[in-house]
């Protein structure tokens, strides 16, 4: 019999590292000239501020939307009786995303002042936003893009609340001065004289006077 040829084998590692991922890009950005934005929605997360009342009130700040009509309802209904014979309103949420956030901020801060006495909590969480856009062009499909957007929730309430809840903040202390205290530091605002008496009520005569006095005082120079 023929010798049978010698094999061999390679050792071949029993784990070998998985490959390398394929290198991720960014989405290109959608160029807008050709395509028109024709619906968005957005899913909001579950509400952050637990335990409220169903019938809250619930001000829903747009990017359009104007902050003295805001202001407007939302005072009415915190400080006068609501519609349809209802009383005064003890609690308002307003809530707000994306590029409304800033506008959101500034009627809270507002409502705050005009009302006065506010508890207030904060919550801050990620809503997400889902945009249809419609191509100008023929035949070319239209695109879906989904988008995480930041999204706040702000509760004013007239009675206490937790203090220990994150995002909390008591009420502001509003300090006017009264027509007396502005008096007083006007007052003290005025120059005075060594003996402690405001120029201002001195008598029309009274510096010439003394310096009258003074020169007489003084003795007699003669120019040489």
């Amino acid at each position: 019999m023929e010798p049978q040829p010698a094999s061999f084998q390679v050792a071949v590692p029993c784990c070998q590292p998985p490959p390398p991922p394929p290198p991720t890009h960014s989405p290109p950005k959608l160029d807008q000239s050709n395509f028109k934005r024709v619906g968005r929605r957005e899913d909001p997360n579950p509400h952050p501020i637990p335990g409220l009342p169903a019938d809250i009130l619930h001000m829903r700040v747009k990017e359009g939307s104007k902050i003295r009509n805001l202001l407007r309802f939302a005072a009415a209904r915190m400080q006068g009786p609501g519609q349809g014979g209802g009383g005064v309103l003890r609690q308002v949420v307003f809530t707000g995303s994306g590029r409304s956030l800033t506008k959101t901020i500034t009627c809270v801060e507002i409502l705050k002042r005009q009302v006065g006495g506010l508890h207030q909590v904060s919550k801050l969480c990620n809503n997400t936003v889902s945009e249809a856009w419609e191509s100008l062009r023929k035949g070319v499909p239209g695109v879906t893009i989904c988008r995480t957007v930041p999204a706040l929730t702000i509760l004013l309430s007239k009675d206490p609340l937790d203090p220990q809840e994150p995002g909390y903040q008591p009420p502001q202390r509003l300090h006017a001065l009264p027509e007396e205290e502005e008096a007083e530091r006007r007052d003290q605002a005025q120059p005075r004289d060594p003996h402690g008496t405001s120029s201002q009520h001195m008598a029309p005569g009274a510096k010439r006077v003394c310096l009258e006095e003074g020169n007489r005082d003084l003795p007699s120079t003669s120019s040489v």
